[in-house]
């Protein structure tokens, strides 16, 4: 590994080092008066490929800096009313002033040809119209289409590989990182361009004091007051009668905008994330994240197919959402902004499972047939004010869940009913203040969270359950001896507490910015739970402490550090160093059992970018963490967190401790120019802990998975590139990717210790195409190798392929009608082992162009396929499972624009 990094290193700074060198200087008129918004390139003697270029300010001054293996090149200066200026210039660094002729231009006849792609400064803008194609209905169906920018399968955007930390609509951040609404729900038409913010760091007291390593995207309206939003209203054929409205009215003004959007279906649409926060902005504004349920206990739960989700999910889901944001100021520095969001939701799903353990050289079918009831509603305040000359921000999150899951379960034989009932109530209120002082600024950031979660774990009968159990007086496992037709319970509750405050002054001078801060964070847990169950021969006594818990946990974590951050046209660096105080420490008050943790921690981190070449730029980022654990880890009664098997901890572990290190190097290139992107990188992590899993399995599947004290490692290497360039003459847009990642980690089963390596390899491919005004074409393809080894998947046993393409294909035979194909391949393959599964789609859509309203009548699943296969390689087991998927089902449905 040491070689590998080494090498990477060395090519890395070849590239960022190699024949940099810089032009700066100067332009002028005739008068010796500055010219401003000049533009001035480098180019290769006698080719017309750019290989760099600048924009003078408003001081007329510029800067360049290329790569070239020449020994001259040519430097071009243009201005608008003056004469281009061309001179041959040596590969060195060199000052060079310019005075241009004045040169009025009559123009007889004036063509505009927007370009596709233009960039000034951090910004790149994309115009919309040159990447969409006739079938393209809203934002969401030409961002993926757009080179450097990736949409991921769960809504989140990328750019360059990275997620972008703000989605803005005309500059203002309605949705606060939920952006899938506006999304997937903005009609096209309404979008002049889609703007690319690099390095952006949102918060505007500090732009040019913090670097930002992100990207975000601003979304520019062709009108700087717009009503739109886009509807549709289907209904069809299947088992049962299908549906499908989807209500998406939206407002952007100058002063206030909102977005109102109701969306229920049963034909396999997952609506219900829309509003899950997907960009998280910058850690001074405060802390934020999606509220989530502590899911301490399950149901055994079906597998998932690795298909598009419309495939395969059986669902009835209502969401309902609004997001409102208007100026409360004249200066319109203060926003207010009110968001608020409920979910209705049934899923049902089914899967047959083959288990072979090689190991115990046994095999055991299991069959899952879930019902998964989410009631969720969420409610989110937030005030705001982001201006040159102060920052405030406070957020309050309510949310409340009463969901209830449900499992019809078999395994080798037996069968069982299993329910879960887990309500839980949340409430987080996030603060965070930046206050100019004389030349320095004062941050003060609070948060504070509570959270009550309660949860009901039902087994009947309770002899479905056969779990390994072993006799305080006996050295082998038997089974616990449920009594037929009781019902075995496990109840839990936990109520946790977690507070954080800090306070830092920042002050800069000469592009550096030195930010002291001190801070202390507290957290408190209790944790009560209980079994109940009856056996035959009363082994185990679960009347008995060992099946209880009654557990306080609390944490306290003063801290100090010095972040130290610069800015400036080529460097951004941004790095904090922290030290940290903390103590721990677990009560437990049914075996009288108190420890505890102090330690003293150094956790620095590092992001460090270069800009080179105008087109180039590198980038380095490691750090140190720590974890000591949590309550998960603590309690020492057995748990039920499944009807898989018990959790169990031993009282005489210590705290958990886990360390981590990680590191990057990173290279990126992006031309718009020549509308060509990359970036390449290499990424790895080092996680040392002191507690290790070991779980005893049975014949038939069922475990106890106990925690021992012992020092263990998992390692992870990761290398992955991706080029992609848009061909304007073929209106083209394609895209290669490669990953390489390499983790290694040890595991206890059965009282053998072992330890796994995994070698993972993809390769991926997107093409898009509108060149013919008859068809149009996208085809998406990833192949991966994978390679598991350890004492049981040794040789050829623990190598898997998979093979998956999605191709979309429309026609346009006529003006406004519209008929499209669709191809899913899902292949896998281990040893002699193949599954193949292809899926079909056939549309046909009629568009009355005049009112922007749709007709589409589409045919899914056209050859009925049932079930989905699959087989997967775990630690020492070998699955092969068989997945229920949606039938073939026919929808015609109304699609429109609200304006």
């Amino acid at each position: 590994m040491k070689k590998n990094i080494s090498l990477f290193l060395m090519l890395f700074f070849t590239v960022l080092t190699f024949a940099q060198k810089t032009v700066s200087g100067k332009v002028t008129d005739t008068d010796g008066i500055a010219i401003p918004s000049a533009s001035v390139t480098i180019e290769e003697p006698g080719k017309d490929a750019i290989l760099a270029y600048g924009i003078t300010n408003s001081k007329g001054e510029y800067k360049v800096t290329f790569t070239s293996s020449e020994s001259n090149v040519d430097l071009k200066v243009k201005a608008f009313n003056q004469k281009p200026l061309t001179k041959q210039v040596s590969n060195s660094d060199q000052t060079l002033n310019f005075t241009m002729q004045s040169e009025a231009t009559e123009i007889k006849e004036v063509q505009l040809k927007t370009k596709m792609i233009t960039a000034r400064g951090d910004t790149i803008s994309y115009d919309l119209k040159a990447f969409n194609s006739k079938n393209d209905r809203t934002l969401a169906d030409v961002m993926k289409k757009i080179p450097g920018i990736e949409v991921s399968t769960d809504g989140t955007i990328k750019y360059q590989g990275n997620a972008i930390n703000k989605f803005y609509v005309n500059g203002k951040d309605l949705m606060e990182g939920g952006y899938g609404t506006i999304n997937n729900s903005l009609p096209k038409d309404a979008v002049q361009k889609v703007e690319v913010l690099e390095n952006h760091q949102p918060v505007k007291i500090l732009q040019d004091k913090v670097p930002s390593d992100q990207a975000a995207i601003n979304i520019k309206l062709k009108n700087a007051v717009t009503m739109t939003g886009r509807g549709e209203v289907g209904s069809g054929f299947g088992d049962p009668w299908l549906w499908n409205v989807k209500l998406t009215p939206m407002f952007f003004g100058q002063k206030s905008q909102w977005v109102v959007n109701y969306k229920t279906n049963n034909m396999g649409e997952q609506v219900e994330n829309e509003g899950n926060i997907l960009a998280f902005g910058s850690s001074w504004e405060g802390r934020r994240g999606n509220v989530s349920q502590n899911n301490w206990l399950s149901v055994e739960n079906a597998e998932v197919p690795n298909l598009p989700v419309k495939r395969y999910l059986l669902n009835n889901v209502h969401y309902l959402s609004a997001n409102y944001l208007t100026n409360i100021d004249k200066k319109k520095e203060w926003e207010l902004k009110a968001n608020a969001n409920y979910t209705n939701n049934a899923v049902e799903r089914e899967s047959n499972t083959l288990t072979r353990d090689i190991q115990q050289g046994t095999q055991f079918n299991t069959r899952f047939l879930n019902n998964f009831y989410t009631d969720k509603l969420k409610g989110e305040l937030i005030f705001t004010k982001n201006a040159k000359k102060g920052f405030f921000k406070n957020t309050t999150t309510f949310s409340q869940f009463w969901n209830a899951d449900r499992a019809l379960a078999e395994r080798a034989g037996s069968i069982g009913n299993e329910a879960l009932e887990s309500p839980t109530s949340s409430f987080q209120n996030s603060l965070s203040t930046i206050i100019p002082w004389k030349e320095k600024m004062v941050n003060f950031k609070s948060y504070i969270s509570y959270q009550n979660d309660k949860q009901v774990l039902e087994i009947s009968p309770a002899d479905y359950l056969k779990f390994p159990y072993k006799d305080p007086d006996d050295t082998k496992f038997t089974t616990i001896k449920f009594t037929p037709g009781t019902t075995a319970l496990q109840s839990l509750r936990i109520k946790s507490l977690d507070t954080s405050h800090s306070a830092n002054i920042s002050f800069s001078t000469k592009g550096w910015t030195f930010t002291p801060q001190v801070g202390i964070d507290f957290s408190s847990d209790r944790l009560i739970t209980n079994f109940d169950g009856i056996t035959d021969d009363n082994k185990p006594d679960f009347n008995s402490l060992t099946y209880e818990n009654d557990l306080k946990f609390t944490k306290v974590n003063p801290s100090a550090s010095v972040g130290i951050n610069y800015k400036s046209e080529a460097w951004s660096l941004f790095s904090s160093f922290p030290v940290n105080f903390n103590s721990m420490k677990a009560e437990d008050a049914f075996r009288n059992v108190s420890k505890s943790l102090n330690k003293v921690t150094f956790t620095p981190n590092l992001f460090a970018q270069y800009s080179f070449a105008s087109f180039f730029k590198a980038s380095v980022s490691g750090g140190i963490s720590n974890n000591f654990g949590d309550i998960q880890t603590a309690y020492a009664g057995s748990i039920l967190t499944s009807p898989g098997g018990f959790s169990v901890m031993d009282p005489k572990n210590p705290i958990p401790e886990t360390t981590t290190k990680n590191g990057g190097v990173r290279l990126e290139y992006r031309n718009p120019l020549n509308n060509l992107f990359f970036n390449v990188g290499y990424r790895l992590s080092d996680a040392k802990n002191n507690l290790l899993a070991s779980s005893v399995v049975n014949p038939s599947g069922f475990s106890v998975i106990q925690y021992i004290e012992l020092e263990n490692k998992r390692t992870n290497n990761s290398y992955y590139a991706e080029i992609g360039k848009y061909f304007p003459k073929f209106k083209t847009n394609a895209s290669f990717s490669y990953n390489n990642t390499v983790s290694k980690s040890q595991m206890m089963r059965n009282d053998d210790l072992f330890d796994t390596k995994t070698d993972g390899n993809t390769l991926g491919f997107k093409f898009n195409n509108t060149y013919f005004s008859w068809m149009s074409v996208d085809f998406n393809v990833t192949k991966s190798w994978n390679k598991q080894s350890n004492i049981y998947t040794t040789g050829d046993l623990g190598k898997s392929e998979s093979y998956n393409h999605n191709l979309n294909v429309f026609f346009y035979p006529l003006e406004s009608h519209t008929i499209g194909f669709y191809w899913d391949q899902i292949n896998s393959k281990m040893g002699n082992t193949k599954f193949n599964n292809g899926f079909f789609d056939v549309s046909y859509q009629f568009s009355w162009t005049k009112k922007k309203v749709d007709f589409e009548l589409k045919w899914m699943n056209i050859s009925n396929r049932k079930v989905f296969e699959r087989i997967n390689v775990r630690d020492a087991t070998i699955e092969q499972t068989t997945m229920q998927l949606r039938p073939s089902q026919v929808m015609l449905s109304v699609k429109f624009n609200f304006k």
